[in-house]
């Protein structure tokens, strides 16, 4: 496995983990641009739409567009990997909470 191969499981996690704790399971790609940042997963925005892009088509996300505006809601799947309940090859398995 790559380095980008792992970075990408590990921004996918990081999204979903990030949706899973807002408000609604909801947040925006600008917002998700910058947790990631925090989180030490820099990415571009770029980066961020195709990785909502992904999600979305394998069902851990919806996402309305309005423009260059995209709001992201995690599905009941993208909660249940976002707390480790369960798994999927192409996103990073959370460590156990403390």
């Amino acid at each position: 496995m790559s380095y980008e191969d792992t970075v990408r499981k590990h921004r996918r996690l990081a999204i979903l983990r990030h949706l899973e704790a807002c408000t609604d399971y909801t947040s925006n790609a600008s917002i998700l641009t910058d947790v990631l940042d925090h989180v030490g997963v820099a990415s571009t925005r770029s980066q961020v739409i195709t990785e909502l892009q992904w999600l979305k088509e394998n069902g851990f996300i919806t996402t309305q567009v309005n423009g260059d505006f995209v709001v992201a809601t995690a599905t009941l799947n993208g909660v249940e990997i976002a707390r480790g309940r369960s798994t999927h090859p192409e996103i990073q398995r959370p460590s156990p909470r403390a």
